[in-house]
């Protein structure tokens, strides 16, 4: 009996400690990407009222480059800093990172560099939560803990899917493993963040899916449109592995020609307003979460139709040029776009309903380029209900087979090659694989 009662004291001991740590520095968390969110906006609508700024764009990338280059070689990495320091920490995160990829992610959508925001919430997470950690002198075991709780906290506060962002901490970390010793701080994180993001008045956009809306539930299986799912899910998981691919390629490219990192993103700006200037239009410009032009593409338009063939590949170039180069920012959002309007395009060729196939793209390429299968199925139940569960979870477990040992994070290990059979050495990196194969371009 007292055995039973130390063991239950142990627990809430530990419970308490970590709801000392977590509920603070989720708080905080939050509070920054409301921050953030609330900057990218303005920023937006700036430009928007003021055209000529994106002009100006690689004169920013110059600015962000030489921010980097004079203070933030040490957090070059972003996120894959952070997934490193959770498999070996050494040090910790620097705080600086916060600052710096808040600034640069601004700076790049000011401007109209085709980026994110995922990234930037991620590392604005991590890098908090590892100061928190090193005030408090947490141990390597706790400090992985923490640095997980920020991926969760800043994930979910910053797409309003706290139950996706505690699972995308404990999976992105190695493919084929969960990290289940982290999974009530990264739960609380997430909740507490998302919930003090929305305190400050923060709105996320509601993306719908009104086909078989009024079903309760699961809906009905349909053989024929669960083959359709199947179909997208491999080609949305190929496409995947094209982006993820496309900008390490061109990003390694850049940096053996141009080795010094300032000049990089000017090239990129001057890329971006060439492109902007042949096509004839700024649709791809930014996040695409919304316009101020009738009739660009955006994400929750592909949900409405009418069929758009192509919108999706042009996004794909324009945000591999801008990362690449060494603009700030996340490729989550761009992959939303890229998705929503690869499925819309597929919904047209298949016959299939556009929304229902835009909601199974918005999730399942960042699936396949993440290697996050179970948050990706996880986030589409949060922001879809679970009408259409299945094709959801068809869509996100294809792209991520389909889109092979390939991701955008080349930090994460591989605990359990995707395929039986492969020949892949024991927690291998994706970058050491990468570097074992032939280029794919």
């Amino acid at each position: 009996m007292r055995a039973a009662f130390d063991d239950l004291f142990a627990i809430v001991r530990s419970i308490l400690r970590w709801a000392i740590l977590i509920v603070p520095m989720a708080a905080l968390v939050g509070s920054v990407c409301a921050a953030f969110l609330w900057s990218l906006d303005a920023v937006t609508k700036i430009r928007f009222d003021h055209p000529w700024l994106l002009f100006l764009l690689p004169v920013g990338g110059a600015v962000i480059g030489l921010a980097y280059h004079w203070l933030g070689k040490s957090v070059e990495g972003g996120n894959n800093l952070i997934v490193e320091q959770i498999h070996d920490p050494d040090g910790g995160v620097p705080l600086r990172m916060a600052p710096l990829i808040f600034v640069g992610t601004v700076a790049t959508h000011l401007f109209g560099g085709s980026a994110g925001r995922e990234g930037t919430a991620v590392q604005l997470g991590g890098s908090l939560a590892s100061a928190v950690g090193k005030l408090a002198r947490l141990d390597e075991d706790a400090l992985r803990v923490i640095l997980m709780a920020g991926i969760a906290a800043g994930f979910g506060a910053v797409f309003g899917t706290p139950l996706a962002g505690a699972v995308f901490a404990l999976e992105v970390l190695a493919i084929g493993r969960m990290e289940y010793a982290a999974l009530i701080p990264c739960l609380a994180a997430g909740i507490v963040a998302d919930w003090t993001c929305q305190r400050w008045g923060i709105h996320h956009t509601v993306y719908r899916i009104g086909w078989m809306a009024g079903s309760e539930g699961a809906g009905p299986l349909d053989p024929l449109l669960l083959g359709k799912a199947a179909v997208a899910g491999v080609l949305f998981g190929l496409v995947a592995l094209i982006f993820a691919e496309a900008n390490h390629a061109l990003g390694g490219w850049i940096k053996r020609v141009i080795p010094y990192g300032p000049a990089r993103p000017v090239v990129g700006g001057l890329a971006v307003i060439a492109l902007t200037s042949l096509l004839g239009t700024r649709a791809y410009l930014g996040l695409g979460v919304w316009t101020a032009i009738p009739g660009d593409p955006t994400i929750p338009g592909f949900f409405t139709g009418p069929i758009d063939h192509w919108s999706w590949a042009l996004k794909l170039v324009f945000t591999v040029i801008t990362l690449s180069t060494g603009f700030k920012g996340g490729e989550v959002t761009p992959l939303f776009f890229i998705g929503a309007g690869l499925g819309n395009a597929l919904a047209g060729v298949m016959g299939a309903p556009v929304d229902l196939f835009a909601g199974l793209g918005f999730i399942a390429v960042f699936a396949g380029a993440a290697n996050t299968p179970l948050a990706c199925t996880i986030m589409g139940l949060e922001l879809f209900g679970a009408t259409h569960m299945v094709p959801i979870a068809v869509a996100c477990f294809l792209a991520y087979v389909c889109s092979g040992h390939n991701g955008i994070y080349l930090s994460q290990r591989i605990a359990v090659p995707k395929r039986g059979g492969t020949r892949i050495a024991p927690e291998a990196t994706l970058r050491s694989v990468r570097a074992g194969r032939p280029p794919l371009f």
